[in-house]
C-alpha cells in the first residue's frame, strides 16, 4: 500500500475519532400508552445527515480495495445528501469529486456539494443517474463510487461503531432497552441491511420494518419477491425510494414493509416540527409515519415496548421545497387529512 493511501485512510479515521455519537431522544407522546418512540438524530454529523456514515464507509472501502489513489476523480450518483458527504471526504483526502444529480435536487444541497469543492453534473431524472455516472467515470478515467451497489458491503454490520450498534448501546438504560422494532426507509438499502443483519447477529428480539414512498419499487419487490422490477417514475421524497431494485437492498433481513403516501410523509415532517420545535427532512417524515403506525398496532394488541427510527437530516435543506406550501401543493398534493389524523391520534 502506498504512502498516500495510508495517509488518506488515516485522515478519515481521525475524523471519525474526533466525532461524537449522534443523539437518541425520546418523543413526548403520552397518548401511546406503554410504547415509547425514539429518534436517532443523524443530522448532527459534520455534513448534516445519515449519509455521513455511508460516505465514510464507501471511501474507506474504495481506498482499501485499491479503487482510489492519488488524483483519482470520484464520481457518485446521488440526489444530494450522499454527494454532500462524499464531497466532504474527497476534499479531506485531496481528490476531485463530481456529483451526478437530478435537476430537481434541492438548491441548498447543490450549494453544499459545491461548498466542499465538488462539481455538479445534472441529469433530467433519477433513473438516468446510474448510466450517466458510469459513462462519466469511464470518459475521465475516474472511479464511480456507486453507493447503490456498495452500501450494504462497505459498512461492517457486525459492529465497529455502526449505526445499529450505536442504537442498541444508547437504549441500554431505557425502560424497554431492546427495541420491539426499528423503522427505516430505503435509499440505497444499505442502512436497513446493516440494521437487519446486526439484529440477527446479536440475536435480538427486534423486528425491522422498512418504509417506502410512492413511485419506489422496493415495496412491490418485497411483496412479490421480484428483484427485477423497474419503474419509469421517480420518488418524490428526496433521498429515499428507487425506480429499480438496487444491489444494496436486502429483503431477506426485513420483517415488514410499509408503503407510505408521500402526503403522509410531508404531514408527519410538519407535525414533528410542532412536537419538538425543529425541522427535519421528508424522509424523516416517512420514517416517523411508519413508527407511529407500528406503535398504534402495538397498543391495539396490548403490547408494550420501544420503537426506534431515524431523523435522517435537517429540514433546513428543504425550505424552498417541502417547507414551501406552494411547492408542496404543486408537487405532492394536499396533506390535510394526514395532518388531521396525526393531531387526532397523537397530539
Amino acid at each position: 500500500m502506498n504512502n498516500w493511501v495510508v495517509d488518506a485512510i488515516g485522515k478519515i479515521n481521525a475524523d471519525a475519532h474526533r466525532s461524537a455519537d449522534t443523539h437518541l431522544f425520546k418523543l413526548p407522546l403520552p397518548r401511546l400508552a406503554g410504547v415509547d418512540i425514539y429518534l436517532k438524530d443523524e443530522s448532527t454529523h459534520p455534513t448534516g445527515s445519515l449519509k455521513h456514515r455511508l460516505a465514510r464507509s464507501l471511501f474507506l472501502y474504495a481506498l482499501c480495495n485499491g479503487k482510489i489513489t492519488q488524483g483519482t476523480t470520484v464520481v457518485e450518483a446521488s440526489s444530494g445528501s450522499t454527494a454532500v458527504s462524499e464531497a466532504y471526504f474527497a476534499r479531506m483526502i485531496g481528490v476531485p469529486f463530481i456529483a451526478v444529480v437530478p435537476k430537481s435536487t434541492a438548491r441548498s444541497k447543490i450549494k453544499l456539494i459545491e461548498f466542499y469543492g465538488g462539481k455538479i453534473h445534472f441529469v433530467d431524472s433519477a433513473p438516468q443517474m446510474h448510466d450517466a455516472s458510469v459513462e462519466l467515470a469511464r470518459s475521465i478515467s475516474g472511479y464511480f463510487m456507486d453507493q447503490f451497489t456498495y452500501a450494504e458491503r462497505a459498512t461492517d454490520w457486525r459492529g465497529n461503531n455502526n449505526i445499529a450498534e450505536s442504537v442498541f448501546t444508547q437504549m441500554e438504560r431505557e425502560p424497554h432497552p431492546i427495541p420491539s422494532m426499528l423503522v427505516m426507509s430505503a435509499g440505497t438499502g444499505g442502512t436497513s441491511a446493516t440494521l437487519g443483519r446486526y439484529i440477527r447477529y446479536r440475536g435480538y428480539d427486534t423486528e425491522l420494518t422498512v418504509v417506502d414512498p410512492e413511485n419506489s419499487v422496493f415495496y412491490d419487490s418485497y411483496m412479490t419477491c421480484d428483484c427485477n422490477l423497474v419503474s419509469d417514475k421517480s420518488s418524490r421524497i428526496e433521498g429515499i425510494g428507487r425506480p429499480k431494485v438496487e444491489h444494496s437492498f436486502q429483503p431477506g433481513v426485513i420483517d415488514h414493509m410499509l408503503q407510505v403516501p408521500d402526503a403522509a410523509s410531508v404531514a408527519t415532517m410538519l407535525w414533528l416540527e410542532k412536537l419538538i420545535g425543529r425541522k427535519a427532512g421528508p424522509s424523516t417524515g416517512t420514517n416517523l409515519w411508519g413508527a407511529l403506525q407500528s406503535a398504534q398496532t402495538m397498543v391495539a394488541k396490548g403490547r408494550t415496548g420501544s420503537i426506534v427510527t431515524l431523523l435522517c437530516d435537517s429540514g433546513e435543506r428543504y425550505l424552498d421545497t417541502y417547507y414551501n406550501p406552494e411547492w408542496v401543493g404543486k408537487c405532492i398534493g394536499d396533506h390535510q387529512k394526514f395532518s388531521d389524523e396525526l393531531d387526532a391520534s397523537f397530539t
